[in-house]
């Protein structure tokens, strides 16, 4: 009956950390907006897992990415450019600026994102307002992180789907 028991509670203390240990992805993207003085433009690089954005496609467009492969189809661009200027906005000094979609290009699992925000007057800039909500529609547990950097600062942010702005004053 002692040995019983015995094996009960070792199956238990076996089991229990197994039960509680839970795999989980990180939802994650990273973007860095710079200010080059030199051209008078924010560029700006949004980092995002390939898997991540392959699901947003297929979820939202209907599209089945293929993203870094030879099946990759030619309108790809053109729906992450879509994708990206109706959930990653600039505002500069309460006015939202467009900004030109340049390109991507992969990097192991990542998608790396090429945009760039022209004629910027660094001297008439007082602030700078981010707003990223890109995957919050697909994944409740995404976080944006958010890199500004100009005028010798940086700034970042850690943006939620709760809390998706963030600002600058200069």
């Amino acid at each position: 009956m002692q040995i019983s028991r015995m094996k009960k509670y070792f199956l238990l203390f076996l089991i229990v950390p197994l039960l509680s240990f839970n795999i989980h992805k990180f939802y994650v993207s990273v973007t860095n907006i710079t200010y080059n003085e030199k051209d008078e433009s924010f560029q700006i690089t949004s980092r995002i897992f390939i898997d991540d954005l392959e699901a947003l496609l297929l979820e939202r467009y209907g599209i089945k990415g293929n993203l870094g492969t030879d099946g990759e189809p030619p309108l790809v661009d053109d729906y992450i450019e879509k994708y990206l200027n109706a959930k990653l906005l600039l505002t500069l000094n309460g006015e939202n600026k467009g900004y030109t979609f340049l390109g991507k290009k992969y990097e192991n699992d990542l998608v790396i994102c090429y945009l760039e925000v022209e004629n910027v007057d660094l001297a008439a800039l007082k602030s700078v307002t981010v707003q990223n909500e890109l995957l919050t529609d697909l994944y409740e547990e995404q976080k944006n992180l958010v890199h500004l950097k100009m005028r010798g600062k940086k700034k970042s942010f850690v943006l939620i789907k709760e809390n998706n702005k963030g600002m600058l004053n200069l």
